[in-house]
């Protein structure tokens, strides 16, 4: 069977714009789309039960409203689709990572208000970048600049799967493909000074990863950008703006497998986009495919 999308529904703004990109994103890939609904009354209390007297009342019934809600608008975005819904007592974010294990892709909102040290992020995106066993998209907006699907790469075996995912989004969408190197330096005494060999390590970085579209790819347009900067997140930051979306790695160089690296966690906390996280912990280095499902993947 095809895995299907997965999206948190919670009837919030935030999770009904989740909802029109994963449905968009489950009409362009033909797979079911299925909607997951965490609440945590039970796990309070045994009184979910409507009130005497009261019709359409009670807690479990006000929950049943928001899948019943979020089914209708799905219905009506991706019509034809399959479309299924689960109501699953727990913390949404532990709820979400366990129906990821058989799932294509989880998309979730971003929940942060950014009203907290500028973080726009909140803490259901940001649990799963960590525990998800599948791809996490962020949606931040449904309307989504016309702009390139952007990839920081480091050379790592983590950055070759996100780049494969960027890869095959790109293609999906028919959009440029925008491979983004950051080379480090150090900022001494005023003047930056970049580590011995820096240069010609990034020059292949990106060749690299150039070759590799490339071969998967051979008509995609695909652009490149090598820049020197003290903050690789913060330059990748900069460039997200005109981007349709952009996709990082959930580790880079010397960070413990399973982990999200700094890089991804700044990122998480103040891009202004859509972002996918790419996790493959289940299986390594098994790049997603967001072709048109015809099998199970």
């Amino acid at each position: 069977m095809k895995r299907s999308i997965v999206v948190g529904y919670d009837g919030s703004d935030q999770s009904r714009v989740a909802l029109e990109w994963a449905a968009g994103q489950a009409v362009l890939e033909q797979r079911p789309l299925h909607l997951v609904h965490g609440w945590i009354w039970p796990l309070i209390t045994h009184d979910l039960g409507p009130v005497d007297g009261v019709a359409d009342s009670g807690l479990k019934h006000a929950a049943e409203a928001v899948l019943a809600d979020g089914e209708n608008r799905a219905r009506q975005l991706a019509p034809g689709q399959e479309v299924k819904t689960s109501l699953i007592a727990g913390v949404a974010s532990e709820v979400l990572a366990r129906m990821s294990q058989d799932a294509h892709l989880v998309v979730v909102g971003s929940r942060g208000l950014g009203g907290f040290l500028g973080l726009l992020v909140g803490s259901v995106s940001l649990k799963l970048a960590t525990t998800a066993h599948c791809p996490v998209v962020v949606v931040r907006t449904k309307e989504a600049p016309d702009g390139p699907v952007l990839i920081g790469v480091d050379g790592s075996a983590k950055s070759e799967t996100a780049l494969d995912d960027a890869i095959s989004l790109a293609m999906l969408w028919d959009a440029p493909l925008k491979i983004m190197h950051v080379r480090d330096d150090v900022r001494l005494f005023g003047r930056n000074h970049s580590y011995p060999g820096s240069e010609v390590r990034a020059m292949e970085i990106v060749s690299e990863g150039v070759v590799r579209a490339r071969a998967a790819a051979p008509d995609l347009v695909i652009e490149t950008a090598l820049v020197t900067g003290h903050s690789v997140a913060g330059t990748i930051l900069d460039a997200s703006g005109s981007a349709r979306i952009l996709v990082v790695g959930e580790t880079g160089q010397g960070k413990f497998l399973g982990a999200v690296g700094s890089t991804a966690q700044t990122i998480l906390h103040h891009a202004t986009g859509n972002i996918l996280i790419s996790r493959r912990p289940r299986d390594e280095g098994r790049a997603l495919s967001f072709a048109p499902s015809t099998a199970s993947s």
